[in-house]
């Protein structure tokens, strides 16, 4: 299935391209964007093969305001039993602007509509507010937390940095009678 860009209010959501490793290198390059990320602050080596990688992708798609300017992105993992996980990343000039909710808030009706996925799930760390007010605000309910059940990055003598996580969820029912 060919995907058509999505249009809201204020974005576009488009896939990703090439050319666009630039632009992620000017987000995902800061550590106060990737801070609970699984990966450091990228390269702009990093971020040009990462274009090109996602460029290829079903799974992330590039937010951009109407001019063109990318702002972020959303990601939509497929996962087994008609199951999605969503996530998202923006760079740090355009948060709080409402843009992630927006963003995603289109990419579940994508998911539930187009995708016809019947459940669709996102996890993040708990110190990371932002990310689950925002799946609060979506209407996913928390399904868990979970005592140290993953690490992304090693202490100085290599030791993992365990962290805790939040799980949360929707089915398609209850985002349709949202």
């Amino acid at each position: 299935m060919t995907f058509q860009p999505l249009e809201t209010e204020r974005l576009m959501i488009r896939r990703f391209r090439p050319d666009d490793a630039a632009a992620l290198y000017t987000y995902l390059s800061k550590e106060s964007v990737v801070r609970y990320e699984p990966y450091d602050p990228y390269t702009p080596e990093q971020a040009r093969r990462e274009a090109e990688y996602r460029s290829r992708s079903e799974d992330f798609f590039a937010v951009t305001l109407k001019d063109g300017t990318l702002i972020g992105n959303v990601y939509l993992g497929r996962r087994e039993l008609d199951c999605a996980e969503l996530g998202f990343v923006f760079d740090d000039r355009w948060q709080r602007c409402g843009y992630a909710t927006e963003a995603s808030r289109a990419i579940l009706n994508y998911a539930f509509g187009t995708l016809q996925k019947h459940r669709v799930i996102a996890g993040c760390d708990v110190r990371n507010v932002r990310s689950w007010k925002l799946m609060e605000r979506l209407g996913m309910r928390r399904e868990g937390a979970f005592r140290q059940s993953t690490y992304y990055k090693r202490d100085p003598e290599g030791h993992p940095m365990w962290i805790d996580t939040f799980q949360y969820a929707i089915l398609k029912d209850e985002w349709e009678n949202n």
